[in-house]
């Protein structure tokens, strides 16, 4: 057993390593600076690097002391009061302009406060701006307790969610920490916002940037497709979302102009009030995906978004949720770039009778290897530009929309006639290729696949624009089998898997 300090220092020299290799070349290791703006009270200088632990506790108890660049304010009883599970809280909080490493040290939860920001936004081209690399080791669990705390990661910097299979990095609310969240709980802190320099409508070119949604101050977009917003693998985002004005909301997840070098696989988003993972443009391509009792869309893509999605679960709560997906483009048809969403092994359940996937805009987009179950209908395509093959006249579209291997199984009529679009056309686009809009459904435990998702022949998603990022697969949606566990051990609230009302253990 490698002591608890050793493996942390071993952890954040592999972190520095791995963003060294992607051309962060000129920013300190992570864990060898500190917050410049000081937390209220102050760290307490717990150890180097941002590392140390104090010392272990007894299981139960609260550690002595918070790592380097965090603020100890307290403790808190997880579960309640007289849990036996006592935490030190070690607070985050300004604006991280040296590179920060948060551990999973015993007896410790952190918390964010306020509106937290790695980096100074570097512009579109990085030529202004003060970056830094937050670091976030596995295991760990951070919380937010209202609207106003939340995390954005700004143009230039990166954030590393360094979690596992078996031990998942989990941001949620303070609620949800002392035991009071309940299945319908939303809302109760702000979210995480991860903002690039790819393209996006109106932000193609250096100088420029684009307002993000819910975050005043914050800009995204740029030049340059392929730029790194870190790497994030295996992420709980519980609770989230928050209101600041209508109709502009902080989402579960917020992705501005993410570009193509950022790793995002291995994510869950549960019970957001608003959007669960929203895109505005960027070029990220993701795979491994929970979606789980979101309030707004589960899955938006907008502003130019291009991307691949491949596996995604969503599964929405019957006393909430707004669309299973939404795809759009820019408001103008005319502007480029364009959005094109290209998603293949998916597996979309709702129980409402309301909530479909709603594609508009003049958006290109694919859809592959797909299963759709809804209590109503479960498709919705707005204006004659979004299903035609022309589309519109913007010069970058890629024609009809492409639709291959996708079974719909609805308790109404498959489609929304609402005089946009004929249910004519729309039926049009499900004629062969393997689709089914009168499918019956044979999952067990609401997305594995059965007997009759088995029996759909699969389409190669490799030939899409995305290309080379799609597997191979000969199965139609999100969970081959019984024996396909990769949504095991790091997701919560699904079968077999730990209550999202629960909070892991620590260290």
């Amino acid at each position: 057993m490698i002591d608890k300090t050793v493996r942390n220092v071993l952890l954040m020299s592999v972190a520095a390593g791995a963003l060294a290799a992607c051309g962060a070349d000129d920013i300190a290791s992570p864990g060898e600076g500190v917050i410049v703006v000081p937390p209220p009270g102050g760290g307490d200088g717990g150890g180097g690097g941002g590392g140390g632990s104090g010392g272990t506790p007894t299981p139960g108890t609260p550690a002595d002391t918070c790592p380097t660049g965090t603020a100890n304010v307290g403790t808190i009883e997880v579960g309640g009061a007289g849990s036996g599970d006592e935490r030190r809280i070690c607070q985050i909080s300004g604006i991280i302009t040296d590179d920060l490493f948060i551990p999973n040290n015993a007896g410790t939860i952190y918390a964010l406060s306020g509106k937290v920001e790695v980096g100074v936004d570097t512009g579109a081209d990085g030529s202004t701006g003060d970056p830094a690399i937050l670091t976030i080791e596995d295991g760990v669990t951070i919380f937010g307790a209202t609207g106003a705390d939340f995390l954005a990661v700004n143009r230039g910097s990166q954030l590393v969610v360094d979690g596992r299979a078996d031990s998942p990095v989990v941001m949620t609310s303070r609620a949800n920490v002392v035991g009071t969240s309940t299945d319908s709980s939303i809302g109760q802190w702000g979210g995480l916002v991860i903002l690039g320099q790819a393209p996006a409508e109106g932000c193609t070119a250096a100088p420029c940037g684009n307002p993000v949604e819910g975050t005043a101050g914050s800009l995204y977009g740029g030049p340059d497709a392929n730029d790194s917003s870190g790497r994030i693998e295996y992420l709980q985002v519980r609770y989230a979302g928050f209101e600041v004005d209508t109709n502009n909301e902080l989402n579960g997840i917020t992705l501005g102009g993410v570009g193509a070098g950022t790793i995002f696989n291995h994510v869950q988003v549960h019970n957001s009030s608003d959007d669960g993972i929203e895109w505005f443009g960027g070029r990220v391509s993701q795979k491994y995906l929970v979606l789980t009792g979101n309030d707004d869309d589960s899955l938006d893509a907008d502003v130019g978004y291009r991307g691949g999605t491949q596996y995604a679960i969503v599964i929405q709560r019957a006393d909430g949720g707004d669309k299973l997906a939404e795809i759009d483009s820019p408001g103008n048809q005319d502007l480029e770039p364009g959005t094109n969403w290209e998603i293949s092994n998916f597996t979309w359940v709702t129980p409402q009778s309301d909530e479909y996937l709603n594609i508009r805009g003049a958006a290109d987009f694919a859809l592959y290897n797909g299963v759709i179950v809804s209590a109503g209908p479960c498709i919705d395509f707005d204006e004659d530009a979004t299903v035609s093959s022309t589309g519109s006249a913007r010069g970058d579209e890629l024609g009809a929309p492409r639709i291959k291997s996708v079974v719909l199984d609805c308790t109404a009529n498959p489609y929304i006639d609402d005089g946009d679009v004929s249910v004519a056309d729309m039926v049009a686009l499900f004629n062969g290729n393997n689709n089914n809009d009168m499918f019956t459904n044979s999952l067990t435990s609401t997305f594995i696949n059965g007997a009759n998702e088995t029996g759909v022949t699969a389409s190669d998603a490799t030939e899409l624009e995305a290309g080379s990022f799609f597997d191979i697969v000969d199965y139609v949606g999100a969970v081959r089998d019984a024996n396909d566990t990769w949504w095991q051990g790091w997701t919560c609230g699904l079968p077999g898997e730990a209550s999202c009302l629960a909070i892991p253990a620590a260290g």
